[in-house]
């Protein structure tokens, strides 16, 4: 194990706090854009949905909690101890990546207006910003007189 590299040196409790504060900034943010700025533009595509969407939110909300803890693994593997700016940067690229190659596979699988395929994403961009501002804000990497030394045999990576 590389004793120089950012996840050797994790703090737990902060990764686990950063991955549910993630989660809860997913949560909060997909009602805000999904059930009231966008919910309009929604019910217009009914049509193309599932009948039974909401029997399969719980799919929904638990690849969310996983992905909310694997955004705060990637962010740990780069982390630059740069703080808040540190997480708008990481939150501006991984959702660029993400919510840009979505919207865009929205678009052009699905009968999507441009102008909503166009607010999803910048919207969905929003989310990662305050994603990574909370990723930021929350981790710092354990102190080095806190470390125990038997952590080495308990890393997966």
């Amino acid at each position: 194990m590389n004793r120089e590299s950012a996840w050797y040196k994790k703090n737990s409790l902060r990764f686990t706090a950063g991955g549910f504060a993630i989660f809860v900034i997913f949560q909060v943010c997909d009602l805000i854009i999904h059930r009231f700025i966008l919910w309009s533009s929604f019910s217009s595509l009914a049509s193309i949905c599932r009948p039974d969407l909401m029997s399969y939110m719980w799919i929904m909300c638990a690849g969310s909690l996983l992905f909310s803890f694997l955004m705060m693994y990637i962010f740990i593997k780069g982390y630059e101890d740069r703080g808040v700016l540190e997480g708008v940067r990481f939150g501006l690229l991984l959702g660029t990546v993400t919510a840009g190659m979505a919207a865009l596979y929205q678009y052009v699988l699905y009968p999507v207006p441009f102008y909503l395929a166009l607010q999803w994403f910048g919207l969905q961009l929003v989310k990662f910003v305050l994603a990574g501002i909370a990723a930021g804000a929350i981790y710092r990497p354990m102190p080095e007189d806190d470390r125990d030394e038997d952590q080495e045999d308990m890393d997966i990576v």
